[in-house]
């Protein structure tokens, strides 16, 4: 027998109005909206970060699987076989054979990196998922502001042949950081990837920006926009319309209104 009702899938994630174009999913999610308003908050503080982090990356886990993995036929015995043929469920799933890397950028990415791939090694073949790490720091010029991305280490594997890459950190600030990562996997590692995704929190404008200029494939998904130093009337349009005049990242590219350094007040470590 076949079930119509599962044979294929059209899922995708609730999203709010923009004009940044189709590659980048900014999601319509008023609890994951609440949540991350309290981390944000000044007064939240560990235990409470960690556990509001790892509600909403798993979350957000959960919206990209469902929504850019591979899915395939399945046909799955139930309990309920053993008194009636008929009990198999029949309809989609995630291909289990897709291959994936999830890369954790420390500090502020170790644990959203972890979060994905606890959910990755539970959904498809554990064979096939990998967890990278790189030590990355943002690298500022006298006035405080961002020029770039410094290495410091990283444990990576040697391939990512036909791998989703998952790139899970909070904040999409500049771009900098992700952009040093995008470029060594597409150019230092054998093969090349099926797709590159990146997950935040938070992004700005001109992290959008700056991540499609140097990698237009790029696949970003973020629960919140920050644009918050852009003027009245640009606050006013739906986000991209006035792209050039948004702005996101103060003097020293933090975000506004943003959460702070996430690194820090994840770890209790303020260096």
């Amino acid at each position: 027998m076949v079930e119509i009702a599962y044979a294929t899938s059209h899922f995708k994630a609730s999203e709010i109005a923009h004009a940044y174009g189709d590659t980048v999913h900014l999601l319509d999610d008023p609890l994951a909206w609440t949540q991350l308003a309290r981390l944000c908050a000044r007064e939240t503080v560990q235990p409470e970060v960690g556990n509001l982090v790892r509600f909403l990356y798993e979350k957000l886990a959960q919206v990209v699987l469902a929504a850019e993995f591979p899915r395939t036929r399945v046909a799955v015995p139930t309990r309920m076989v053993i008194k009636s043929p008929e009990a198999v469920y029949r309809g989609q799933a995630l291909e289990p054979h897709t291959k994936c890397v999830t890369v954790g950028i420390a500090r502020a990415g170790t644990m959203p990196s972890q979060i994905v791939y606890d959910l990755l090694n539970l959904v498809i073949d554990p064979s096939g998922v990998r967890q990278d790490h790189l030590f990355m720091s943002r690298a500022t010029d006298a006035d405080g502001k961002v020029i770039g991305a410094t290495w410091h280490d990283a444990k990576i594997g040697r391939d990512v042949e036909d791998r989703i890459l998952l790139v899970p950190d909070p904040m999409g600030a500049t771009g900098s950081s992700i952009n040093s990562a995008l470029t060594h996997y597409k150019t230092r590692l054998e093969g090349t990837p099926r797709k590159c995704i990146t997950m935040h929190l938070i992004v700005t404008p001109e992290y959008i920006r700056n991540v499609l200029r140097e990698h237009p494939d790029t696949v970003i998904y973020a629960l919140r926009l920050d644009r918050g130093l852009s003027k009245a009337h640009v606050l006013s349009t739906i986000p991209g319309t006035h792209w050039d005049e948004e702005r996101g990242l103060d003097e020293h590219h933090y975000i506004v209104p943003g959460a702070g350094g996430v690194g820090e007040i994840l770890n209790n470590a303020w260096v």
